[in-house]
């Protein structure tokens, strides 16, 4: 049985099998739930460093300074090899050569997801009153992709990493995203696994070859990166604070699940190494929760992930007997949940990379239907007409224009009900029209379209506004839509909550739940 948010009737896998259950105050309900209209704003300051350095992706040090993605792209993705010699390196000081942790947890725990979490400002901040309420009584957290923006420093772990999370009362567990690789994961290790030392260098590349060129052009930690790290850790210093992890991908088994932890590295794949011990770990009785840095259903799509010699990471979750009953990815910066029926059961698929990140639209989203999920079955968060209001917002700020572009969140859910012919997901104002001009900027800024319309001239919101105006653009005053996940097992089912955390005050004092669905074990 699961249990879902819901506003319409359900069809598609949930069909006949599922029920609601309200919560009042979240994003579904008011445009006050969401976040629109506060004036006062939450407590989330007081945590902050007096001086905190804005990530600007505008600048030409930041965007050089991330060039490795790029470099592996057009010459060769060296991760693979890089991930085999960490994983070589921690079997050989000791941990497990299973890589899996065992945890002492009773059959009834709890533990939170939260992803690519770590700008270190004012949106990651401001997920951490909520956390630590809403988490109480939770065993541990799993950080999923993405721990230090923008590459990966061992020194941004103090302000990014140990200050936000001092306060919380458990380990945390972390899976690489492709920003921690900018620096081939060296700090990573240095935090999650037991302070590793660095890898030695490698033979130099033959001459002239497309290992050479990339090697000439990498980008490299300074040699200095690191010195604050000690004094960083004083923060999170607790005995009931720490855990070591065998490597970047990892297994747990808490309570009757195992949770599977992957390392999709710097392009979203999965090497041969890893892509058998994938196997060989899902092979374990019981039930499982996969938790990967690049998501299997994401905006519609399906990206199964490819494994190095063939197959692909969402193979071994379907497979019946390998018992998944949820992928949860980071990576992209929003909540989506895509419950896909897999030979006769329920595969919960969900992307939960709204830790502190600037957020990814979801307006762009076009009318659900992919894997037999309708637009009925599929949930997000921000909703659609919240996302493009947000939007809207910063476009008209950034290109000063903002009569033309600012849409309210009335204007924003009625332009996208049009467009893609969908119920509100909020009961709509009676006094909201729809009119040339949001329809305009509804277009302009890329929001999604039912199947049958043609695709027309729009502003870069998907690719490169996202990848480059968005996070120097990115307002740091609320409403910012960041969420984590809070996850609640007994031997007979998993709870999955995904908390909203807007920056205002309300939002701090009671987390609103934005989804939540009941996943069956057995």
């Amino acid at each position: 049985m699961v249990r879902e948010l819901a506003e319409g009737p359900l069809v598609g896998p949930c069909a006949g099998r599922c029920y609601r259950a309200r919560v009042s105050n979240s994003s579904r309900d008011t445009a006050e739930g969401a976040g629109w209209g506060s004036t006062e704003r939450g407590s989330y300051r007081d945590l902050m460093p007096q001086r905190t350095e804005k990530l600007s992706w505008l600048s030409p040090r930041t965007l050089w300074a991330a060039r490795n993605g790029v470099l592996a792209s057009w010459f060769g993705d060296p991760t693979g090899r890089t991930r085999a010699r960490w994983a070589a390196q921690r079997t050989a000081a000791g941990a497990p050569a299973d890589r899996v942790i065992r945890r002492a947890d009773p059959d009834r725990f709890s533990f939170l997801v939260v992803g690519d979490t770590g700008e270190g400002d004012d949106p990651q901040y401001a997920v951490v009153p909520g956390l630590l309420k809403a988490g109480q009584g939770t065993s541990f957290a799993v950080v999923a992709s993405d721990v230090i923006y923008p590459v990966g420093s061992a020194d941004d772990y103090g302000t990014k990493f140990f200050r936000p999370y001092r306060d919380y009362p458990a380990p945390i567990y972390a899976i690489p995203g492709n920003h921690d690789w900018y620096e081939d994961l060296g700090a990573f290790m240095r935090v999650f696994c037991d302070d590793a030392p660095p890898l030695p260098p490698e033979p130099a590349p033959r001459p002239l070859t497309r290992a050479w060129l990339r090697n000439l052009l990498w980008h490299r930690p300074r040699p200095d990166d690191g010195r604050h790290l000690d004094e960083a850790r004083e923060m999170r210093s607790a005995p009931v604070q720490q855990a070591a992890q065998p490597g970047p991908y990892w297994a747990i088994d808490a309570g009757p699940v195992r949770i599977v932890g992957i390392d999709t590295g710097l392009l979203g794949t999965v090497d041969a190494e890893q892509g058998a011990w994938l196997r060989e770990v899902s092979r374990a009785p019981g039930p499982k929760i996969l938790v990967t840095g690049s998501p299997l259903y994401v905006d519609g799509e399906h990206h199964p992930c490819p494994v190095e010699g063939g197959g692909t990471v969402d193979d071994i979750v379907r497979d019946p007997a390998h018992h998944y009953v949820a992928a949860i990815g980071g990576d992209i910066h929003n909540y989506q949940r895509y419950p896909v029926d897999v030979g006769g059961r329920t595969v919960q698929y969900v992307v939960a990379g709204g830790g502190g990140a600037f957020m990814h639209a979801t307006h762009t989203i076009p009318r659900v239907s992919v894997a037999g999920v309708t637009e009925e079955d599929f949930r997000c968060y921000p909703l659609r007409g919240d996302s493009l209001a947000f939007y809207s917002r910063l476009y008209g700020r950034r290109l000063r224009l903002r009569r033309f572009f600012t849409l309210t969140e009335a204007e924003a859910t009625a332009v996208i009900t049009e467009r893609l012919g969908i119920r509100p997901a909020r009961a709509p104002r009676t006094d909201a029209r729809t009119t040339r001009r949001t329809r305009l900027v509804a277009g302009l800024l890329g929001t999604g379209r039912r199947p049958d319309r043609k695709k027309r001239f729009r502003l870069p919101v998907r690719k490169i506004y996202t990848q480059l105006f968005s996070p120097s653009s990115a307002t740091y005053s609320p409403p910012f839509f960041k969420c984590f996940l809070r996850l609640d097992v007994t031997p007979e089912a998993v709870r999955l909550r995904c908390y909203a955390a807007t920056g205002n005050r309300a939002q701090e004092l009671d987390p609103p739940v934005e989804d939540e669905v009941t996943i069956p074990l057995v």
